[in-house]
């Protein structure tokens, strides 16, 4: 049987591998795979439609129902022109931190539920523990819904589930929603000196982002909710953060893309805010058509992450609370694959080491220390798990 690996030893090979979203996983899937099997754990995959990404998961212990599933994700954002001051590709250690891509974002946490899984299947666990790796978080959480679509024809359904984004490994409990939408707006060019009889894209495109400004001022002077008062800021946020287009000072521009997202507190719907930019998406539509009729709006949805709810006596809190001490209170405003878990029916919490301040950043590292507490947490649920 292949030597078992250490959590430092599993990351170090994880980080090597540059799992960048815009590109293949296959070389880490293949890798934990084959680590996995050598240690006598079946695994499963969900491949993605083109057969360049796989979501891997996997089981040990008793093959019953009500275990925990640890979540995680292989993909990396990019280190294009990022100024690191080492191989991003090579965990390298300084002053008691672990520098590279991923450490903190999430191949630590990764390493770490690795680990555990080979340490319950050789000692024994009367609960059951689950492995879940998914691709695609880092461009809208893609591919949570088909990998916990095939866990569940796969696996006996665990009913905790424990995703570790970097929280310093604390309880985080909620966080917003997100959506997101590419527009593009067709106008009808003229000579901007005859401007009235044209469509100018961009200053179409302007009246949707003025909605924007305007629905973030409403949502900023209203008293937030007791839920979205948990947040930082406490209300739903409308945001454009890219617009390109015209051809021309003089042209009436004729193309404007845009990209328009929002952060939904809990307790607010994703639908309600999809309808209520479509809606306004219509109005401006139809008074370029007014002008000319070759004109239109075209809305493709980018992604769609459904937000974690604060669980009423969760049992995954309660499960992380009791390994970790930690009794206060803790949202997120950026997304997870947490709310994809909940929606499916489990009980969901995020727990993992590492700070988020340092995911997607040049030099991104985690401190010794929160790798051993995540270690040390692992053992601690290793011990619970035993116990049934």
């Amino acid at each position: 049987m292949p030597e078992r690996l250490s959590p430092r030893a599993i990351m170090d090979r994880l980080v090597g591998f540059p799992t960048v979203s815009r590109d293949s996983n296959l070389d880490l899937v293949d890798w934990v795979d084959d680590y996995l099997t050598g240690q006598g754990i079946t695994c499963f995959r969900h491949v993605n439609e083109d057969g360049t990404k796989a979501a891997l998961f996997a089981h040990v212990g008793p093959e019953v129902e009500g275990g925990v599933v640890l979540s995680g994700h292989t993909d990396v954002v990019p280190v294009d022109g990022q100024p690191w001051t080492s191989d991003p590709w090579v965990v390298t250690e300084r002053d008691g931190r672990l520098y590279g891509r991923g450490c903190t974002d999430m191949k630590g946490f990764d390493a770490l539920a690795i680990w555990a899984l080979v340490e319950a299947h050789h000692a024994g666990v009367a609960r059951p523990l689950q492995i879940a790796l998914s691709y695609d978080e880092e461009i809208g959480c893609a591919g949570a819904p088909p990998l916990i679509e095939a866990m569940a024809a796969k696996l006996p359904k665990a009913s905790a589930a424990i995703i570790g984004e970097p929280s310093t490994m604390q309880a985080v409990t909620g966080h917003k929603g997100g959506q997101g939408f590419h527009t593009h707006v067709i106008g009808f060019e003229v000579h901007s000196s005859l401007m009235h009889t044209g469509v100018n894209a961009i200053m179409e495109a302007a009246k949707l982002i003025t909605w924007a400004n305007d629905r973030n001022a409403e949502n900023r002077a209203r008293t937030p909710s007791t839920i979205g008062g948990l947040f930082d800021p406490p209300w739903t946020t409308c945001h454009v953060g890219q617009i390109t287009g015209g051809t021309a000072h003089n042209i009436t521009a004729k193309d404007c893309w845009l990209g328009m997202d929002f952060r939904v507190v809990p307790g607010e719907t994703l639908s309600d805010w999809k309808a209520a930019y479509l809606g306004r998406v219509a109005e401006v539509e139809a008074e370029m058509q007014a002008v000319h009729p070759d004109t239109r709006i075209e809305v493709e949805e980018r992604f769609e992450v459904p937000g974690l709810q604060p669980e009423e006596n969760g049992e995954a809190e309660a499960l992380v609370r009791m390994l970790t001490g930690d009794n206060g209170t803790h949202v997120v405003s950026y997304g997870t694959e947490a709310g994809h878990f909940q929606n499916a029916g489990y009980s969901a919490v995020i727990c993992g080491p590492g700070n988020i301040a340092q995911a997607h950043q040049p030099d991104e590292y985690i401190t010794v220390d929160q790798f051993e507490a995540g270690h040390d947490f692992m053992r601690r649920l290793l011990t619970r798990l035993k116990e049934g």
